[in-house]
C-alpha cells in the first residue's frame, strides 16, 4: 500500500529487547488496509537492530530506518521525524527507554523524537518481572503517565528462558487497537479509572442441548474485551468474564471463562460484590433448552419432527440491579441489541427496556441485517437513567468502549 495525504503518520519505536520481533506483527496491521492503512516510519535503537535487522523494518514500511541524530542531516530527522507524526507508538518499551524518556535523554533517534514531538506518545513496556517491578520503574513508568504518555501494562505470560509474569509485550492486535483508538480520540485514555474495580462481561452464552449441539449466538465478544482493554489502560482493575470467545486477554485485564447463561449468571453476581462498576456486553441467551441429554441425539425417520421445550433463562441484569448494595451502589452499564419495526424505533425500544431493567445506563445497538455480530467497528446510543441520550457513530470498537468508559467514569465521580 502506497502512503495517501489523508493517510495517519505514525512513528513506530522500538526499544532492544527480544520482543522487538512482534513489532514486525504490530507493523503489518498498522499499515494494512483493513486497519489503520497508516504511513509508518519505524525508528529503532541500535539494541532494536541486534534483535531485528533494518532490511525487515524497511521492507515492511516501506522508509528507510535510522538511529541515531546524525542521519539523514539535510532533513534534520532527529527533530522533523516527530514535528511530522499524528502518533508515535514505542514496542516494546524496555525498562532502559522508559529511563530515558523519562528523563529527557535524547542520545538517539527515537529519544530525541520523543522529546521534539507533540502528538500523543503510546509506550508498551516489556521486561522480565523484576524489572517491571522495580521500583525505578515504577517511578519513571509513573513520570511518563503525569506527562500524557499513555503507558499500558504489560500481559502476564511466557517470558525469556523458563520465567513467566507480569512483564510480556501486550499482543499487536491489542496495540493496534489502542493506536487506532487514540488516532481518532487522543484524550480517550486519561487515568481516571485508577483504583477502580470494574467488572466487563464479554461473549455469547451457549446452552447444550447434547454433548454436540448447543443453543447460541453470533456474538464474538470483541466489544466487551474493547471495554476491557480501554477499562485497564485507564487504570481500573478489570475482571473480564468471558463466554465461548476465541480472543486474547488484554493487558492489565484479569479473565475467567464462563459456558452457559447460568456459569455467567454466578460469576457475575460473585464479582459485581467487589465492583463499583458492572459493564453487561455479553450477549446472554434468554432460554435453554429444558433437558440437556447426556449422549448425542440420534437423527432418524421415526422422530424427523422433534419439538424442542425451552426454559427461561435468568435476567441477569435485573437481578443486577435487585441485588446490588444500595451504600456502595455500583453502576451497572446494560447493553441492547435491538430492530426497530413499525411500531417502534430502535431507540424507544432502548429506552423502554432501559426502564425496564433499572440499570444506570443502557447501550443500545441496531443490530438490523447482522450489523455489530463479528465486525470490527460498532455503531451506538448510549442512554443514562437521567434521561441523557448520547449517540457513538461508526467507529473502532474501542472507539465506543471509551465513550462508555467516559459515562461510568463520571457517574463514579460524581457519586
Amino acid at each position: 500500500m502506497q502512503p495517501t495525504s489523508s493517510s495517519p503518520r505514525v512513528v513506530l519505536g522500538v526499544g532492544g529487547g527480544i520482543a522487538a520481533y512482534k513489532a514486525c506483527e504490530l507493523l503489518r496491521r498498522l499499515k494494512s488496509d483493513d486497519g489503520i492503512a497508516a504511513d509508518v516510519t519505524v525508528v529503532p535503537t541500535e539494541h532494536a537492530l541486534r534483535f531485528v535487522g533494518a532490511a525487515t523494518f524497511e521492507a515492511l514500511s516501506g522508509r528507510p530506518v535510522y538511529t541515531d541524530v546524525f542521519a539523514d542531516v539535510p532533513s534534520v530527522a532527529h527533530v522533523s521525524t516527530g514535528q511530522h507524526a499524528d502518533l508515535v507508538v514505542i514496542a516494546p518499551a524496555t525498562a532502559d527507554l522508559l529511563a530515558r524518556a523519562a528523563t529527557g535523554r535524547a542520545d538517539d533517534l527515537l529519544t530525541a523524537t520523543l522529546l521534539v514531538t507533540r502528538v500523543p506518545v503510546l509506550m508498551a513496556p516489556a521486561m522480565h518481572t523484576e524489572m517491571w517491578t522495580h521500583p525505578a520503574t515504577a517511578l519513571n513508568v509513573e513520570t511518563l503517565r503525569s506527562r500524557g504518555v499513555v503507558v499500558l501494562d504489560p500481559a502476564v505470560g511466557r517470558l525469556t528462558g523458563a520465567d513467566s509474569g507480569a512483564g510480556r509485550l501486550p499482543d499487536p492486535e491489542h496495540l493496534a487497537q489502542v493506536t487506532e483508538l487514540l488516532l481518532h480520540r487522543p484524550d480517550a485514555l486519561p487515568r481516571d479509572l485508577v483504583g477502580r474495580r470494574i467488572v466487563v462481561t464479554a461473549g455469547g452464552t451457549r446452552e447444550p442441548l447434547d454433548p454436540v449441539r448447543f443453543l447460541g449466538n453470533r456474538s464474538s465478544g470483541r466489544q466487551g474485551f474493547a471495554l476491557a482493554l480501554v477499562a485497564a489502560a485507564r487504570g481500573a482493575d478489570v475482571t473480564l468474564l468471558a463466554a465461548n470467545t476465541a480472543l486474547s486477554v488484554p493487558p492489565g485485564v484479569s479473565m475467567s471463562e464462563v459456558g452457559t447463561a447460568e456459569e455467567l449468571r454466578r460469576a457475575t453476581l460473585d464479582a459485581a460484590a467487589r465492583a463499583d462498576a458492572v459493564i453487561m456486553a455479553a450477549a446472554v441467551a434468554d432460554f435453554r433448552p429444558a433437558d440437556r441429554h447426556g449422549s448425542k441425539i440420534k437423527k432418524s425417520a421415526e422422530h424427523a419432527a422433534r419439538t424442542l421445550e425451552l426454559t427461561e433463562n435468568a435476567d441477569i441484569l435485573a437481578e443486577l440491579v435487585r441485588r446490588r448494595n444500595r451504600a456502595a451502589h455500583p453502576v451497572i452499564v446494560g447493553f441492547a441489541a435491538e430492530t426497530g419495526d413499525a411500531s417502534h424505533t430502535v431507540a424507544e425500544y432502548g429506552r423502554a427496556k432501559l426502564a425496564r431493567k433499572g440499570c444506570d445506563v443502557l447501550v443500545v445497538n441496531d443490530v438490523s441485517g447482522g450489523a455489530v455480530f463479528g465486525r470490527a467497528d460498532n455503531a451506538a446510543t448510549i442512554l443514562s437513567d437521567d434521561g441523557t441520550e448520547q449517540a457513538v457513530p461508526r467507529g473502532p470498537k474501542a472507539l465506543l468502549a471509551a465513550a462508555v468508559c467516559d459515562v461510568v467514569a463520571h457517574r463514579l465521580t460524581s457519586a
